[in-house]
């Protein structure tokens, strides 16, 4: 690695942690109700949708109406989105005059987006007019990730609260999520964005000839707006195809870099607005140390791995020795605007965070570097994660931590004053095992069937990582691929559909579970035998149980692929 990208790395660093406490204490005092500097612009929007709602506001549910308003907006989306797609040449605002999307396609694209995955199997600006890409996709990138927030915010009540019956009213944590936090946020990126060159109109594609006299086709259209929300909300869906790697949603190395933050800045901060409401920052910043620590390991390996010279790329050039290597690293599939650094920068973010955008693709990465962003999204999607599902999914591994340390010294577990008893383990481990679920037997399936082998452009260990990382992105709620799988058939838009729809809501009903049962229980004063959760012993011990929670798991499919490639490759065989 050079200085250079160290400097890179530092600085986005501490972009993120720079944001932590202002966001985090803001978004703490919208969700607790207090005034903020926006209420005078959205408190008259909040109320005047609690009127036309019907709501009120000061009315709470205990976790299972929660749960079960919060199922009734997402199939809701669900349908609403799909008929979108279905109708598609019907509706305004199609310039282009594309058809309707096919039944299977437009299925898992509405999955996709109502569980904030974002999983595109198609091309945007060949498959969706400007008003599915407005009205269908952007609208959801808005709900999925306040439902996310909201979601957070419930288990953090559950901490916070004592002999409780409730964790808040869904409708208000979803209606404030968007307006409070959300959408000024993207208002202000989409903004910058324009200024940078990102097109932002409804006009037909233009026609234009190259200075070889060649015909092109420009596609344009509401671009900025999408782009803004879709960083923002750890959604990811592109409104090209070529994502984040396309010029117009990523000009200039000032998007790369405001883009690139903005993928973890909200989910970042959201470990203080858990500190704050809890009463104990500390808590916060031990949770954020964790998810820090696991992100600069991801990094470190990302980085070297592809700054080292490729074997695999000096083997194609015929004019080279056989021991002959690339020098300087790795940059196929990477765009030259942006280098090594920032487009693995961008990869570990990425699946860090449940956000599945790219600037490079991950199919062209060596197999360490590509087993980085892999394993990331395989720990649950927790190393921040997506808005909201990042932090509740590290909580709940935090009550797994503390159910092995409490093993460990034959005490009943404590986590924030809260004994965590039999109800709240079980359902934590529930949870945690969706991931590895949806994961590995799809992606086993997959790997000995027609249908699935059908669609690999890779023989061997990377055709392998090709299925592994598209069951792992779709379970995982990610959305990004390794782009080397044909994904747009009927037998890999159902089952990768299943696989978003178990990794999303099979963690959230568990979860919310949870929440309720601590809400209801006593706060446990602090002894001498209580285990302290704002130490260093406290953030080592919970990235251990991640780590190995997630090597166990994962390992011997990551030996099948990735690894199995890194050691093939250097022995000469390419796939």
């Amino acid at each position: 690695m050079t200085a250079n990208a160290i400097l890179q790395i530092v600085l986005f660093a501490a972009a993120v942690t720079l944001t932590v406490k202002p966001l985090g204490a803001y978004m703490a005092a919208v969700f607790e109700g207090r005034r903020t500097v926006l209420s005078p612009v959205f408190a008259p929007v909040e109320r005047l949708l609690y009127r036309a709602a019907g709501l009120n506001p000061s009315t709470e549910q205990h976790w299972t109406a929660y749960a079960l308003a919060m199922l009734a907006f997402s199939v809701a989306g669900l349908v609403l989105l799909y008929a979108i797609l279905r109708l598609q040449a019907y509706l305004p605002f199609n310039p282009q005059g594309l058809p309707n999307v096919p039944a299977d396609l437009a299925f898992n694209t509405a999955v996709s987006f109502v569980t904030n995955t974002n999983w595109q199997s198609y091309a945007g600006e060949t498959t969706l007019s400007y008003f599915s890409q407005m009205v269908g996709l952007t609208m959801h990138n808005f709900v999925s990730a306040a439902t996310g927030i909201a979601l957070a915010i419930a288990l953090i009540r559950g901490f916070a609260r004592r002999s409780a019956k409730t964790v808040g009213n869904f409708w208000v944590d979803l209606v404030r999520a968007t307006l409070y936090v959300l959408l000024p946020l993207a208002l202000v990126m989409a903004l910058v964005l324009i200024g940078q060159g990102v097109p932002q109109n409804f006009s037909a594609y233009t026609a234009v000839t190259t200075l070889e006299g060649l015909k092109q086709t420009l596609a344009q259209g509401p671009v900025a707006s999408q782009e803004a929300i879709k960083m923002i909300g750890t959604n990811g869906g592109g409104f090209f195809n070529a994502n984040s790697a396309h010029p117009f949603e990523n000009p200039t190395a000032i998007t790369n870099f405001i883009e690139l933050w903005s993928i973890l800045a909200i989910s970042a901060a959201l470990t203080h607005t858990f500190g704050r409401m809890v009463g104990n920052t500390r808590q916060g910043w031990a949770i954020f140390a964790v998810m820090g620590l696991l992100w600069l390991g991801g990094q470190a390996v990302c980085s070297v791995a592809e700054y080292q010279p490729s074997v695999k790329l000096a083997a194609l050039h015929v004019d080279q020795t056989p021991n002959a290597q690339q020098a300087g690293g790795n940059m196929e599939g990477k765009e030259v605007r942006f280098g090594i650094v920032n487009s693995t920068l961008w990869a570990v973010a990425t699946t860090d965070a449940s956000n599945g955008s790219v600037n490079a693709m991950h199919d062209s990465f060596t197999p360490l570097g590509g087993l980085v962003p892999m394993f990331n999204i395989e720990l649950g999607e927790i190393v921040f994660g997506g808005v909201g599902s990042g932090l509740y999914g590290m909580l709940l591994f935090a009550i797994l931590a503390m159910f092995v340390a409490g093993l460990m010294v034959g005490r009943t577990p404590e986590y924030l004053g809260k004994k965590l008893e039999a109800r709240e383990v079980k359902m934590a481990i529930l949870a945690i095992l969706v991931t590895p679920l949806a994961t590995l037997i799809p992606a086993a399936i997959a790997s000995v069937t027609p249908a699935g082998l059908a669609g690999l452009n890779n023989a061997g260990p990377h055709g392998f990582s090709e299925i592994l990382y598209a069951f792992s992105s779709a379970a995982g709620n990610n959305g990004s691929a390794f782009a080397g799988l044909t994904a747009n058939t009927t037998f890999y838009n159902l089952t990768l559909a299943v696989a978003m729809l178990l990794g999303r809501f099979l963690w959230i009903v568990p979860m919310l579970a949870v929440a309720g049962s601590l809400a209801a229980k006593k706060i446990v004063p602090a002894s001498e035998g209580t285990f302290p959760t704002t130490g260093p012993l406290f953030v080592g011990l919970l990235t251990g149980v991640v780590l190995i929670v997630g090597g166990l798991t994962f390992f011997p499919a990551l030996a099948l692929g990735p690894l199995a490639e890194h050691f093939a490759m250097h022995a000469g065989a390419l796939y």
